[in-house]
């Protein structure tokens, strides 16, 4: 039962039944300890403030790497335990996650060298265990500029050739949730915990209030799991923080262009003028460019691209790739995401470990703080284990996500998968689909687009709609089966069309909106409130196209 339309009956479950295990929070950390808690045998329910993956897992670099840069902090364990995650999250959704081959390029006076990139990037497959197949190579000048020709050409010397993997963090975090339902989970997004409830001292639920109705109720619970982000802290206020321990938030950004005024072909690592480490990354006929990394104390909920932002990362550009002619015209959308990393005295943005940590309360209530979203299931089994070890559940066995296919990959994997994507893309065209129209549908849904093409069977042309067949499917089925409730749900968590088609949203977003309306029975007021939040956020992320400026 994970359909928007269903939201009261998910309320009512909620409220009349108690729990094994709350988890407050649904972005990726959220995800994998719901998925990892009910794999197990126990009862879990979720609750999110937000949308599924609105906060920092729908905002990051989308990319499930082991971080090469660490390894210059000497971070060594972080590198090796999220190094081997890469290709576990792989193989366990192989719709959402794929193998890419990343150019890291060297220059005279710069960070890295000939040797060290040598050295430097062996170590890193050893300690991610990395394939045969996919163990890096050393190009030379010539080579390199093969790979990526627009590169900088002044004192380049060499390349380093290695694998990490792309994914779409949003879907990524909605099919380890769709699999946690799948298996018992009760999991409700626009459901936000007001306070704490005890049994004597001891954290035993929350009341929440749902954020659509205003409705409020309590959740039961013999453990609570704090996996917030950004909210950590905000969090731990409502109950009690028995360390000294806390967050710091950092920004960062990236912004998107079109492969006509920026065709790069080959993802690349490159150091920007200030030693950052910055990616370029090819994607869907656009390139996007990220991050920056920078302190933020503002609130989370909203971060934006800034100016300063948009010109740091033009600026790294221009200076990797001097013939490539872009502007802030050429920028049509961008993201800003918060980084919830735990506080380090002294230390500057890109310096702050990527570690992650449980913090426990004197009432019992355990708290998942920093973290990469590569490590996400492996933080979610120490957080469960935490929580076995601690109340002493009978008949709890280990932990079995290694090997759990996500939904939408029951069945697929690395070695069948462009295969079945074949023979589904042309079974899509029987449904009106042109085989490319198909393909990319399959890539995204996996073995669920049985159901987009049972949806466009049956699919009601209905008077006034105008959207295309296939965003019309992914839509309906956003609805049915993915909680998705307003537009942007939609439009920027379950299809990334605001990051990279902002176009297409501007073109179709009154269809999106009265087709949501039809099903979810909008009222007029929230037909004019979810109107303004989507051209907030359509705002926010194009402001820069065409010369325009932020205030």
């Amino acid at each position: 039962m994970f359909s928007a339309i269903k939201r009261d009956e998910v309320m009512n479950t909620l409220n009349n039944y108690s729990f094994d295990v709350l988890v407050v929070g649904g972005g990726i950390t959220g995800a994998g300890i719901a998925l990892d808690a009910v794999s197990r045998g126990l009862s879990v329910a979720l609750v999110e403030m937000q949308d599924f993956a609105a906060g920092t897992s729908s905002r990051s670099t989308k990319l499930v790497h082991g971080g090469l840069r660490y390894l210059k902090q000497l971070q060594v364990g972080i590198v090796k335990e999220t190094g081997r995650e890469r290709e576990i999250v792989y193989e366990n959704g192989v719709h959402i996650t794929t193998p890419q081959w990343m150019l890291l390029p060297f220059y005279k006076g710069g960070t890295f060298g000939p040797l060290s990139t040598s050295l430097g990037l062996n170590m890193y497959d050893r300690l991610a265990g990395v394939k045969k197949s996919e163990r890096r190579t050393m190009l030379s000048p010539k080579e390199t500029l093969a790979k990526e020709p627009l590169l900088n050409k002044d004192k380049l010397k060499g390349g380093g050739y290695y694998v990490e993997y792309r994914t779409d963090d949003a879907r990524l975090t909605i099919e380890v949730l769709k699999k946690a339902v799948e298996l018992g989970a009760v999991c409700l997004n626009y459901a936000m915990v007001e306070d704490f409830v005890y049994d004597g001292k001891k954290v035993a639920g929350a009341v929440v209030r749902d954020q659509i109705t205003q409705r409020k109720w309590t959740i039961q619970a013999k453990s609570v799991v704090n996996a917030t982000g950004p909210w950590v802290d905000k969090m731990r206020q409502k109950d009690k923080i028995s360390n000294n321990k806390k967050l710091r938030l950092t920004k960062g950004v990236h912004i998107v262009i079109d492969q006509s005024h920026f065709p790069l072909q080959q993802s690349i690592y490159f150091d920007a003028p200030d030693g950052r480490m910055v990616f370029a990354i090819p994607r869907d006929g656009k390139t996007y460019v990220g991050t920056t990394d920078t302190f933020y104390d503002k609130n989370p909920v909203k971060p934006v691209a800034t100016k300063e932002d948009i010109d740091y990362l033009l600026d790294t550009i221009h200076y990797i790739f001097p013939d490539v002619d872009v502007s802030e015209e050429d920028v049509e959308s961008c993201w800003a995401g918060v980084r919830p990393l735990i506080y380090e005295e002294g230390k500057d943005p890109s310096e702050i470990s990527r570690k992650d940590e449980i913090w426990e309360s004197p009432t019992g209530l355990l708290t998942m703080a920093g973290g990469k979203l590569t490590g996400y299931r492996k933080m979610a089994e120490k957080t469960v284990d935490k929580i076995v070890s601690s109340h002493k559940f009978k008949k709890v066995g280990p932990c079995i996500t290694k090997d759990l296919s996500l939904s939408g990959a029951k069945g697929i994997h690395s070695g069948n998968f462009e295969s079945y994507i074949h023979y589904k893309a042309q079974e899509g065209t029987r449904y009106g689909l042109t085989f490319n129209e198909a393909e990319r549908l399959v890539r995204r849904y996996g073995t669920n687009i049985d159901e987009l093409y049972r949806i466009m069977q049956t699919l009601p042309r209905e008077e006034g709609i105008q959207l295309p067949l296939a965003m019309h499917a992914q839509l309906i089925y956003a609805i049915q089966f993915e909680m998705a409730y307003k537009p942007a749900d939609f439009l920027v968590r379950r299809s990334s069309k605001m990051y990279f088609d902002i176009d297409s949203v501007k073109m179709y977003k009154d269809e999106v909106i009265n087709l949501m309306s039809k099903y979810l029975q909008y009222t007029t007021e929230e037909v004019n409130k979810f109107t303004k939040e989507l051209e907030d956020l359509l705002y926010d992320a194009g402001h820069f196209a065409n010369g325009a400026s932020y205030e």
